[in-house]
Formats: C-alpha cells, structure tokens, sequence
C-alpha cells in the first residue's frame, strides 16, 4: 500500500519543519495483526526535545496574539483537510494499532469533531465583567494563555486524544510540544501534516517521538513550558505529577479507569447486552473508560450471563482491515496478550469459570480470543486490575445499595454504566457513582462538546467541551478605578 508507506517520511515536527533526529536513530513500528513492518519513524531526545520547546517558546508571543478568528480559522481548515483524509489516515491506523477499520476511520472523524469544537468555542465570549460596587470602580477578568503546553498520549486512541488536547490548546493560544506513543505514532503524523498544511505558522506545534521518560523529564524542566497534558496509566501519572510540582507546572490528566457495569432486573436486557458488547469490546477491549467489572442484579444475572456469552461466542477474530471486517482485531502487542492470558489463569486457578467458548484466533499476531469469567474472587488480580482487553467479568449483587458499595470501592473513578428504566433510581444512582463519566442506558458517551475525565485516582481536569479551553487558560483580575 504505497499511500501508506511512511518508511522513508521524515516524522520529527519541529519550528515547521519535517526533520531527521540529529543522531539518525529511528524506531519501527509494527503491525500487531501479523508482526511485519508498517513504518520507521525518526526517533528523538533530548537535543529534539530543547530544539521543539525552543520552537514553541519563540512561537508563542505572535500566537497569543492573534485573533481568535485566526486561531479558529486554522483549526476549521485542519479539521477539512484531516475529514478528506480520513480513510486513508484510518487503515493506516487500523495497520499500526490492530484497530478494526471502521472504528479506526470513526476515531479520525472523531478528532476532525474536535478541531471543529475548540475552533468554534474560542470564539465565543471569554472573561467576565463583574457587577460594580462602589460608582468609580468596576472589576473584570480576562482570560489568556497559559504559555507552552506539553501534550503527552497513549496508543489506544492515538489521533482523537491527540486532537481533543492540541485542538484545545491551540484554540486557548497555547503553543504546543506533543509526544504520542511510539507504539502508535504514524496517524499522529498525517493529523500534523493537516495542520501543517492548514497554515501552521512555525513552531506552533511541534511533534518529538523518543523515550517517555527522557522526552518528558526534559520538557517538563524547560522553563517555557507551563502546563502539561497526559493521558495515560496512573501510575505514570503520579511520576508525571511529581515532577510537574518541581516547577509548578498545572497538570491535565485523565488517568487509568476500572469501570462498573452494573444492569438492574428492571432494564431492558437485550439492550444492557447490546451495550455490554459495545462498553467492552470496543478497540478490542482497550480503552480506559471500557466496562471492566460487569455487576447483574441477581433475578436476571443467569439470563444476561447466557445472552452475553452468546454474543461473545459469536464474535470472529481476525486481521482488522481485511473483509469480511472481524469483531475483534489483535491488542497491541505481545506483552498485553501476555498479560492477558496471565489474568485468565491466575483467575482461573482461584476458581473463576470461563462460560464462553475457545473461540478461534489467529496463530500469528498477539490475538486474545474474547471470554467471559464467572465465580472470581474479588481478590483475584483479574477483578482488581484494569483488563485493557477483550475479558469480561461477571458477578451478580442482590440490592442496589450493595452494587454502589461495590462499584466505588475501587481508587479509580473514570467511567460508570448502568442500565434501568426506573428514573427515581437513575438519578439515584448517577449521584452515587464515583466517576467523572456515567453512561445511562448509553454505552458510548464520549463526545467532544461534554467535559472527558476522571474522579479519585482517574485524574485532575477535564478535556474536551468549554473547559478543555479553560485547562489552557490562565484566569488574571483586572480592577480599575478613577
């Protein structure tokens, strides 16, 4: 697929040029369907890291100054450019991350969903005039940007989180530094060739693939860079955090999730299994707002457990860009699948039953064939742990106020869902839940105009909808007398 070969594509984006990394170092990036090449990509550090920093740094005062219609025209012209190519930027991405191809090209759509959000909503009113007091004194605020903003993602959604941060930050005024995964990078690329093609002036955003640790440790030490914006494990996130508190810079972070998935005896059943399928196995089962412990009333908890493992039986596993499209592609790599598997057995050592069928996966490539556990104990890793892959937890619960005890007791608080059609109980329970994002009856919240982020150890902030912008900004009071 020659469209698609990036192999001899310069991948370093820095003060608006498409540059080798100085030391010639690159990185391959392969695909997890099957193992073979997709791209070499140039990989950077430190001296890649200062020159990016340096670029936004310079870019930043003629950036912050600009009309927000500017800003927002930029953007709107990004967001066509990046719709134009969205099948073709989708199966590049669907090659590097064993994303099914639909969803693949639905998630460059989703991020052409935030280029135009953030471009329209700089445009509205910002700032705030105060109600005077005294006749000779009136008081207002203004809103302006926070400076360089360090943009820091994941592999799982590469191009949507990519967009929902950098949309947000250039709308603001920002200048951005960006770092994506580099087990994901090469859609990342094409999303920064739309805004370099859109206009960009140089140094506005810049793009470094290198180590996380070195890339990250050098930009959050440059004195320009004033807020930092991570999507990652939790773990990672406390190291982000602390070294962020060296230099005070604000933190933006949504963090790992551990969801419930709680369906009470009143819902419609072959809805909740509808969007049980759909809450778990979207992405091949890695997102971190996925369903990740299934809780079912106790009169209906037989049933749903049948119709969810049919469901779950009749799912074909497959080379995600190949016809017919399969309801499974493979996970990232061979230590996820490892990791998996490892959960599996351990679980099923403590006495956890797989109710599903050895559904059948390809020999070549880090497959996991889907299952559904039943019997775990709660003190199994599987049922403590965040799965980030097509396994599925069920336990019944016998009363509401248990299942919320039950839901909460977790350090995570990302997403929630459940199903009912009681609206006292709804409100009930969407008040009861821990978490920053709560799906009723609905299996797949996200959107780019509502808040994305976490309670508890899921994170700080939200991203996404008009405080995106806000995270961005710097809030300054203005008092005026004469």
């Amino acid at each position: 697929m020659a469209d698609h070969d990036l192999s001899s594509t310069a991948s370093l984006y820095i003060a608006g040029e498409w540059c080798p990394p100085a030391e010639g170092r690159r990185r391959e990036v392969c695909n997890p369907a099957n193992g073979s090449l997709v791209a070499t990509i140039g990989y950077g550090g430190r001296a890649e890291a200062l020159a990016a920093a340096a670029a936004a740094q310079d870019a930043f005062p003629s950036w912050a100054g600009l009309p927000a219609r500017a800003r927002a025209d930029l953007l709107l012209r990004a967001s066509l450019l990046l719709q134009e190519r969205a099948e073709r930027i989708g199966y590049l991405l669907a090659l590097e991350s064993g994303k099914r191809l639909p969803e693949a090209v639905a998630e460059v759509r989703f991020a052409v969903e935030y280029l135009r959000w953030f471009a329209e909503q700089v445009r509205r009113p910002a700032g705030e005039l105060l109600r005077p007091e005294t006749p000779q004194r009136r008081q207002l605020t203004l809103r302006q940007p926070c400076g360089v903003a360090l943009c820091l993602t994941p592999w799982n959604f590469p191009v949507s989180i990519q967009a929902r941060k950098i949309a947000a930050a250039l709308a603001a005024g920002c200048t951005v530094v960006s770092r994506p995964s580099e087990k994901a990078p090469l859609a990342v690329i094409e999303l920064f060739r739309c805004l370099h093609e859109a206009g960009l002036p140089p140094g506005v955003a810049n793009l470094v693939h290198g180590p996380a640790a070195e890339i990250t440790e050098t930009l959050l030490q440059h004195p320009s860079v004033r807020v930092v914006s991570f999507t990652g494990s939790t773990e990672v996130g406390r190291q982000i955090m602390r070294q962020a508190a060296e230099r005070i810079v604000r933190p933006l972070l949504e963090l790992g999730g551990n969801a419930p998935f709680i369906v009470f005896a009143d819902a419609d059943l072959e809805r909740a299994v509808e969007g049980a399928m759909l809450a778990k196995f979207r992405n091949n089962g890695q997102s971190c707002i996925a369903a990740n412990r299934f809780f079912v009333e106790a009169p209906i908890f037989a049933e749903f457990v049948e119709r969810f493992a049919a469901r779950i039986n009749a799912m074909r596993v497959g080379n995600p860009v190949q016809e017919p499209i399969p309801d499974l592609g493979p996970v990232i790599d061979e230590q996820r699948q490892h990791a998996l598997t490892r959960l599996v057995e351990e679980a099923q050592a403590q006495g956890a039953r797989v109710v599903t069928e050895a559904v059948a996966v390809p020999a070549q490539g880090s497959f996991v064939a889907p299952a559904l556990l039943v019997d775990l104990s709660v003190e199994s890793a599987l049922a403590q742990e965040e799965v980030f892959g097509p396994v599925a937890l069920v336990f019944p619960f016998e009363t509401e106020e248990e299942v919320i005890g039950r839901a909460n007791a977790c350090e995570m608080g990302l997403a929630a869902y459940f199903y009912t059609r009681q609206l006292e109980r709804a409100w009930r329970v969407a008040e009861a839940l821990e978490a920053g994002i709560i799906g009723l009856n609905s299996p797949l919240p996200s959107v780019a105009y509502a808040p994305m982020g976490g309670l508890k150890q899921s994170g700080l902030g939200r991203e996404g909808s008009h405080e995106g912008l806000d995270e961005f900004q710097e809030v300054k009071y203005l008092s005026c007398e004469w």
